[in-house]
């Protein structure tokens, strides 16, 4: 009897951590947000809590760093603007905003689109709002876009 309970529990607990390893993990994410004139401190950390969200929903990836830069920032959003969903779907300047991430794949290879055991760096987020008085939301279709 002994045995079959300890034998339980082994399975319960080796289930739990592969369970909990297909998900897009967020602990100890290195945050970087440097000096914008266009966004409070307090809308890009709402940015940067959507995408954490958001990264889970990536099985089998690590968040290692995330950052914001306003340069970088800029240079997505026009091309968004110009030739991306933004073209089209009346989102402004002022309601884009686009941050940067590094994260790593695990051998499982997350949902099958990404390279197992691989390192993407420099992925962008493009996160959207209606108006500058919404918050950043992490519905799918708030996250309005991501990758290179």
């Amino acid at each position: 009897m002994k045995k079959t309970i300890f034998s339980l529990c082994l399975i319960i607990v080796f289930g739990s951590i592969v369970f909990y390893n297909q998900f897009g993990k967020t602990n100890n994410v290195q945050v970087s947000i440097e000096e914008s004139i266009k966004f409070s401190e307090e809308e890009i950390n709402e940015a940067v809590v959507a995408v954490k969200k958001k990264i889970k929903d990536f099985k089998g990836c690590k968040l290692t760093d995330l950052w914001y830069s306003e340069n970088k920032s800029n240079e997505f959003i026009d091309g968004y603007l110009k030739y991306g969903k933004g073209s089209s779907n009346g989102i402004t300047e002022e309601n884009v905003i686009v941050l940067l991430s590094n994260f790593e794949v695990n051998s499982r290879g997350g949902d099958g689109s990404l390279e197992p055991n691989s390192i993407y760096s420099d992925w962008n987020w493009i996160l959207v709002r209606d108006n500058n008085s919404d918050n950043w939301r992490v519905d799918n279709w708030r996250v309005d876009d991501w990758g290179y």
